[in-house]
């Protein structure tokens, strides 16, 4: 039987590129969803297997509302990642130049994106939200009441729109990373090459938190790819902490940093141990940062002095 699994839609998305990259893209019967909320509560109502999402970009960092859902929402587990690189362009019906526009439509993360190129070729330009970089671009085939779309290339296939400019993206090296998701009871075995994904939720007012999670993993040697705060929604000030850590469950070292973070925070939510996706590019690979010739206690004498 083919399993059915949802995606960020509509069809033309990066998502739906990266699904088609995976095992379970290869014979899935892959459904659109209108929005990361939607395709997780198709996975949390049965409706599919399993969904496709966003979880961080190398250039706008992560997905927020990917963040939130999975930490607030009934549990999800993480069964597999993809990253994959990203490149932008200007779509527009057949007939449009780029000296026609005045509205232009896109997600808020590829805008972000290419801020630079908009300001140098298209300066003024007004750019509306939309829930996806293929979703602006249905809509503007549709008729939408803007003249073009910043998408994928593939997009313009799907929805019989021309292509303006190619590769508009302000960074020549934009990944994106998504994340595959189920509801629990899928474990993925270790491979030695994992990922853990947690979310943990402190007490309040808590003095010394981030140190206390921080230690934990420190003297067991678990390195941590992702750190982040995200608001639990419940108080201005109240955050709940977002981790991606390097391993698996069933590693000694990170099984016995999950006991301790269990005794000392309010909850932990535990997002699933997963295969973790090996390149090199995507992962953020650390670039060569020269060493200043400038002694920490000059350092910080300069900066007294410019604050003063």
């Amino acid at each position: 039987m083919t399993s059915s699994y949802a995606y960020l839609g509509p069809k033309g998305t990066f998502t739906e590129a990266a699904f088609l990259q995976m095992p379970a893209g290869q014979s899935a019967n892959l459904i659109p969803a209108e929005s990361v909320r939607v395709a997780l509560n198709m996975v949390r109502s049965g409706e599919v297997f399993g969904a496709l999402v966003p979880i961080e970009n190398s250039v706008e960092g992560s997905v927020a509302t990917t963040l939130d859902e999975l930490g607030h929402g009934d549990t999800l587990e993480i069964i597999d990642e993809i990253a994959i690189p990203v490149e932008f362009a200007l779509l527009a019906k057949p007939g449009i130049s780029i000296s026609d526009i005045s509205r232009i439509a896109t997600h808020p993360h590829a805008h972000a994106q290419c801020v630079d190129w908009l300001h140098a070729n298209i300066p003024g330009v007004h750019v509306l939200p939309a829930m996806s970089t293929a979703a602006a671009a249905e809509e503007l085939a549709a008729g939408a009441n803007y003249d073009a779309a910043i998408c994928s290339i593939s997009a313009a296939k799907h929805y019989g729109l021309e292509i303006l400019a190619e590769g508009i993206g302000d960074s020549d090296s934009a990944w994106t990373r998504f994340i595959l998701v189920s509801k629990p009871g899928h474990a993925q075995p270790a491979t030695g090459n994992d990922k853990t994904t947690l979310s943990l939720f402190m007490h309040r007012n808590q003095p010394g938190a981030l140190l206390k999670i921080l230690t934990e993993f420190a003297v067991r040697g678990v390195d941590l790819s992702r750190l982040e705060s995200r608001p639990t929604k419940q108080q201005l000030g109240d955050y709940f902490f977002s981790i991606d850590c390097v391993g698996h469950i069933d590693d000694e070292n990170l099984g016995a940093a999950l006991i301790e973070l269990r005794r000392i925070c309010a909850d932990v939510k535990f997002l699933g141990s997963y295969p973790r996706h090996d390149n090199a590019s995507a992962d953020g690979a650390i670039a060569s940062i020269p060493e200043s010739d400038v002694d920490p206690q000059t350092w910080l004498a300069n900066l007294r002095k410019r604050a003063n």
